[in-house]
């Protein structure tokens, strides 16, 4: 007891000496210290959701620093990196970014998605207010002391009984069962309407100044009254190692890890190191830019950087497809994702978290539209995917991952031994059916028509298949959900405020004609209604594939376009895989190709040309040369149409 005492000590202090923004590394620091903000010291959390290459991100941090300044320790900030923490993002459905959420005694109190300031200041203030007001407790003697003067007919009994009631309808964290926050301040409010007064309240979570000085003062008073010292039994408080329970032996490990991160935590330093690697304009075009960030993005990314050219990878804030629709890919995973631009970013590539809505290819340099920036470039590798066509319907958002998928191969083989719905009439229907055929109990294609659109040979497998049964005319209504089971908790990690997760458990199917609906049990729905490739920004610049409409057209086994400098992977022009291990692949192919076409156009970095040429000019003493004259396009033998905008004199004599 008396170890654990001294480390909830140490705890407190150490909160006081918390950065103004702290920067969550892990899921478990998250879940801790929602805890101990929730039972110790009953601060709210304001926890800012965002990603390296947001703009909107970028502008909101120094407001956020300023706004956790002037709160002072009437608040805890945070910051949560969706990137490395997709976990966290996908638990509390953070969808666009930056977002801010807050949280008082664990629940989630308020939140709002932008960078907007007067917002910001106006929940951090109410949560504030909130946290005041709840800062008040009930103890069980005040209670009694109360009822003696009001109403001395209440026996002990019918007073534990209006206190557990009272306990019971606390919602927070209340390991102490205690009579606390607003439920609380009811009581009394309900107390006073009735006898016209109210009982006192107690302050639940009192906040302690460093004294350091008083506590030297204080120990030096005590030893100077002779005041008794500890003896050596105290140490029989202390367990004994030896003797401790694996159990025991692994609380302890983590307590003390607990301890050293809190003590990272008091000596880091408050700055915008998480944008660092966010895109800043230059006066001089980039080299590559690479428009999405799923795997074939990140991996053109990795290549492109390891060929020193420093890539500009351009995606949504929630990265490519397996990060943004919050659904886990079981061959894989999100994490693969994360790590996978972890490892760009470490070979030089930048991120701009925002949309591409257009591209202008008339001239050179290239110019990529975003919603909030240009980026003028000499290539671009377009990696934007293909999304899946959803039926939605009630239920399917909400349970994609637990058992609503647009992928048999990647999590058919999750669903063994269940019955599975397969919904389309297409090839890639009956590819999917087949594929789960192999593995789960039967398998029901749902289909709207009367007759399938695939291919004879492939219809005919499906329709002879014994475990494969066909529902014509017949579409899905809704997708039935069940609550995810799941094991006691340890009390260590609590989500107070994530709604409770759904798996799949039924669909209710409905006649086209009739309208008449019915129930059937599965354990997952397989959606095959086709994809939609994002190349709308593409249009009237680059030449698309005839066979498959959206698809882009690419030249033989290469990723080259119909376009120079503009290369397509993934599956933005793949109609036939759409796999994220082939996407990953291709984004490599067109990294290479990039790299060899900047070399056979000699389109180099011209920063560093411009430099050594400029340094040759003055070492020669024969001449001057500004910026504004060089053109490397007419350097690369006037082979790239267009010209080389100006990118400004530098203005300097030397």
């Amino acid at each position: 007891m008396l170890r654990f005492a001294l480390l909830l000590l140490s705890m407190t202090a150490l909160a006081y000496a918390r950065p103004i923004v702290r920067h969550i590394r892990s899921t478990h620091e998250f879940d801790r210290l929602m805890k101990k903000h929730s039972t110790q010291t009953g601060l709210p959390v304001i926890v800012d959701f965002y990603s390296d290459g947001c703009g909107p991100c970028r502008m909101i941090a120094p407001i956020f620093k300023k706004l956790a300044q002037e709160v002072g320790g009437k608040a805890v900030f945070v910051k949560v990196d969706t990137n490395a923490l997709h976990e966290l993002s996908s638990r509390y459905g953070v969808r666009s970014l930056p977002t801010f959420k807050f949280f008082l005694g664990g629940r989630k109190v308020n939140e709002f998605s932008g960078a907007g300031e007067q917002q910001l200041r106006q929940f951090t203030q109410d949560v504030i207010q909130k946290a005041e007001w709840e800062n008040v407790m009930l103890p069980m003697e005040n209670l009694v002391s109360y009822y003696g003067q009001q109403d001395a007919s209440k026996t002990s009994k019918d007073i534990e009984k209006v206190y557990k009631k009272c306990v019971d309808q606390v919602k927070d964290d209340n390991p102490d069962k205690l009579c606390v926050g607003a439920v609380a301040r009811n009581l009394a409010k309900s107390l006073k309407k009735k006898y016209g007064s109210g009982p006192e309240f107690e302050t639940r979570f009192v906040p302690e100044e460093p004294s350091t000085n008083e506590q030297s003062d204080d120990k030096k008073a005590g030893e100077g009254s002779g005041s008794p010292k500890k003896s050596n039994k105290g140490n029989a408080d202390k367990p004994n190692l030896h003797l401790a329970t694996k159990e025991q032996l692994l609380a302890e490990i983590e307590s003390r890890l607990d301890a050293e991160r809190d003590a990272q935590v008091e000596e880091e330093e408050d700055d915008d190191a998480e944008f660092e690697h966010g895109w800043e304009p230059s006066e001089w075009p980039e080299r590559v830019t690479i428009i999405g960030g799923g795997p074939a993005g990140l991996s053109a990314a990795i290549y492109a950087a390891r060929a020193g050219l420093k890539p500009v990878v351009v995606a949504p804030p929630m990265g490519g497809q397996l990060q943004g629709k919050g659904v886990d890919v079981e061959n894989y995973r999100p994490a693969v994702v994360s790590l996978m631009r972890q490892q760009a970013i470490a070979y030089g590539a930048t991120f701009e978290a925002d949309v591409v809505v257009g591209i202008d290819a008339s001239e050179r340099p290239m110019k990529v539209k975003t919603n909030s920036s240009l980026i003028e470039t000499h290539s671009i590798i377009v990696a934007t995917g293909a999304e899946s066509n959803w039926l939605n319907v009630k239920g399917e958002y909400e349970m994609r991952g637990g058992g609503v998928s647009s992928c048999a191969t990647c999590d058919g083989h999750i669903y063994r031994g269940k019955h599975v719905l397969v919904v389309g009439g297409g090839d890639t229907a009956m590819e999917d059916a087949l594929v789960l055929a192999r593995t789960s109990e039967s398998v029901t294609v749902i289909h709207r028509r009367d007759a399938f659109r695939a291919s004879k040979v492939l219809a005919q497998r499906v329709s002879e298949h014994p475990s494969i049964s066909i529902k014509w005319n017949t579409v899905i209504a809704e997708i039935l959900g069940k609550p995810l089971s799941s094991d006691a908790n340890d009390g260590e990690n609590v989500d107070l405020d994530a709604p409770a997760e759904k798996v799949v458990s039924g669909a209710v199917l409905k006649d086209v004609y009739t309208g008449e609906e019915t129930k059937v049990d599965v354990g997952a729905v397989f959606v095959a209604i086709g994809h939609t490739p994002t190349t709308s920004f593409l249009e009237g610049v680059v030449e698309f594939n005839p066979e498959h409409a959206g698809y882009v057209l690419t030249q033989g086994t290469s990723t080259k376009t119909s376009m120079p400098g503009i290369f397509a992977c993934g599956d933005v022009a793949d109609s036939i895989y759409r796999q994220a291990i082939t996407s990953a692949g291709s984004g490599a192919a067109a990294a290479l190709d990039a790299e060899r076409w900047l070399s056979e156009e000699g389109l180099g970095n011209e920063e560093s040309d411009f430099e050594a040429e400029l340094l040759a000019d003055i070492m020669a003493n024969d001449g001057r040369r500004s910026a504004e004259e060089y053109n490397v396009y007419e350097e690369a033998g006037g082979r790239v149409s267009g010209m080389k905008e100006s990118t400004g004199a530098t203005g300097a004599e030397l």
